[in-house]
């Protein structure tokens, strides 16, 4: 009786691994969280004060459904400069977050049974988002051995007559892989020969160790078949203000204001302020965010390379790190249970990215350094 109501969908749901986190969270009180990739950093005070006098002077309201025009052309203008690239207005839409986005791209390019090929471990809401807009998640798995990186050689035999779109993200949430021009060009080269559109989740794009950001669709020919979702929640430390755009195709933006009209209506106004500033004041207040996460990244690393049963990949970007656990003989699973509750550290089981994230636990760096190292010195050196 009690699911009586309830659609068939949702029947049988349980909480995400990630959803699944906040009650442990909430178990010890000495607890060292490096489970959700929230930024502990808080927003810049210049940005939060812009917004809030924007609000005091009548930002209040509902906006555009793609978002305030004076936003709109922000991110124009930043891709203007950042990357040499024209957008056009039509070619914009403004999203309550990157998540919101990316659920509204899925109802909007896919039909009943259309699959969509995602390089694996991948960000777990991809699945949900796509199979909530009847599409099917096709993985593709990447290995350490390969730096986690796209082997052409894979995705081919993946396509079929349902094939629409090949979903990655880079800097990589949760492996920290950054694909070079030459890897993105591997990724264009497939969509253009086979005719599918490309969906590039770009949201820590300034988290890019190994060398400058590129987007995928800034490469010659593939402006027309790439939808880009984008975030101001980790590039800004702006989490809860919930903002994010998509940049995509005329036809495909129509269709993101159907979705959204009958969603959201519009992303919030104050929020959108918020982008606007945060646009204008970026090369004052990124610098700093990178710095932080580049020393957090750098004092995880030294302390994982003392640990016998523990190695990681020399970091390329993002602010995670997944960690190799396969030496303990344990699963993931197992591996992050006892890390909880024996040494009171939370951590994300490997296998909540998918298959090939066994043998991995992912670490947010959203503690300082000094945390990060107290959570090491708990554990013993030799043995886990």
């Amino acid at each position: 009786m009690q699911k009586k109501f309830v659609s068939k969908r949702y029947e049988n749901g349980h909480p995400t691994m990630l959803g699944d986190l906040g009650p442990k969270a909430a178990a010890y009180e000495d607890l060292i969280n490096f489970s959700i990739g929230d930024p502990d950093l808080k927003t810049d005070d210049r940005i939060i004060e812009a917004a809030f006098e924007d609000a005091r002077a009548g930002y209040t309201h509902y906006t555009d459904p793609r978002g305030m025009r004076e936003l709109r052309d922000a991110i124009r203008a930043f891709y203007k400069e950042e990357f040499d690239f024209e957008v056009a207005d039509e070619e914009v839409a403004v999203t309550t977050s990157a998540c919101q986005g990316m659920w509204a791209v899925m109802q909007a390019v896919l039909d009943e049974g259309d699959e969509v090929i995602v390089p694996e471990p991948y960000f777990s809401p991809y699945k949900d988002q796509i199979e909530m807009a009847g599409g099917v998640l096709v993985p593709l798995p990447t290995c350490e051995e390969e730096n986690f990186e796209v082997n052409v050689h894979r995705i081919e035999p993946l396509i079929t007559p349902r094939t629409k779109a090949i979903l990655f993200n880079t800097p990589n949430n949760p492996t920290g892989c950054c694909f070079d021009r030459a890897a993105l060009e591997v990724i264009a080269d497939v969509a253009k020969r086979h005719d599918l559109l490309v969906i590039a989740d770009d949201i820590y794009t300034i988290f890019s160790y190994a060398g400058p950001f590129i987007p995928i669709g800034t490469l010659p020919g593939m402006a027309q078949r790439t939808v880009t979702v984008r975030s101001f929640s980790k590039d800004y430390c702006m989490t809860g203000w919930r903002i994010g755009y998509v940049i995509a195709p005329p036809q495909i933006v129509e269709a993101l204001q159907l979705v959204g009209e009958s969603n959201v209506y519009s992303a919030p106004s104050i929020s959108q302020r918020a982008g606007i500033a945060a646009f204008r004041l970026r090369r004052e207040v990124q610098p700093a965010i990178v710095e932080e996460f580049r020393r957090r990244t750098e004092a995880a690393c030294a302390a994982i390379g003392e640990f016998a049963y523990l190695s990681v990949l020399p970091p390329q970007g993002s602010i995670y790190l997944f960690v190799n656990i396969k030496r303990t003989g344990l699963t993931s699973r197992e591996f992050a249970a006892q890390l909880l509750e024996r040494y009171h550290i939370l951590v994300v089981p490997g296998n909540a990215f998918g298959t090939s994230g066994e043998g991995y636990v992912r670490l947010a760096l959203t503690l300082g350094v000094d945390r990060i190292r107290e959570a090491f010195d708990r554990l013993p050196k030799d043995r886990f």
